[in-house]
């Protein structure tokens, strides 16, 4: 599941259990809501006897509740698996050109990467995030905090011209696309006499 995917599913949710919370508080402050709300009054409840005994006896009923909290329960560990893996890269399987293969751990080249882009001039901090799969290739996220008189073009273009085309050269990659974020360090203002 993407990142959005995630934030919009767990906003509906959120949302939904608010406005039903918010229904049976105001209902049991006095609130008068519509007709079809099954509770009416603030001694009444959501689900009479009845109403909850009514298909017990049926013969399917139980096998419905059962495949039903099944696929909650099924929904609730994919979504959960989803929003704690792991997105960055491992390693990286590069081809030495001689039939083989050798592997280069994601966090080496993260380390490489951030240490030549910290070092350019300009860049107060570098921060770099590998994606994607180890036989595909992968994706750069680079967020760069730069200095407070450092031109943004001018850091964008030596860090595509060499940090990122060494690590690509190095790895052996025919391409390496990044999405690089721009900052600036938090300074306080100069006083000026």
């Amino acid at each position: 599941m993407r990142g959005g995917l995630h934030r919009v599913l767990l906003t509906l949710t959120g949302l939904l259990l608010l406005a039903l919370g918010g229904a049976v508080l105001a209902v049991g402050l006095g609130v008068r809501l519509p007709s079809w709300w099954p509770q009416t009054g603030p001694h009444d409840v959501l689900l009479s006897r009845a109403e909850r005994t009514h298909w017990r006896n049926a013969p399917w009923w139980w096998p419905a509740v059962i495949a039903a909290l099944t696929l909650l329960v099924l929904f609730a560990l994919a979504w959960l698996t989803a929003a704690l893996r792991r997105r960055r890269l491992t390693e990286l399987l590069i081809d030495t050109g001689d039939g083989g293969g050798a592997h280069l751990r994601g966090a080496a080249l993260q380390d490489a990467l951030a240490a030549e882009a910290a070092a350019q001039p300009g860049v107060a901090r570098a921060r770099v995030l590998l994606r994607g799969r180890r036989t595909a290739a992968p994706v750069v996220r680079a967020w760069l905090r730069l200095e407070a008189d450092a031109a943004p073009a001018g850091a964008l273009t030596t860090f595509t011209t060499e940090a990122l085309t060494h690590a690509r050269e190095s790895a052996g990659l025919a391409s390496l696309p990044a999405e690089v974020r721009l900052g600036e360090v938090r300074h306080r203002a100069e006083r000026v006499t």
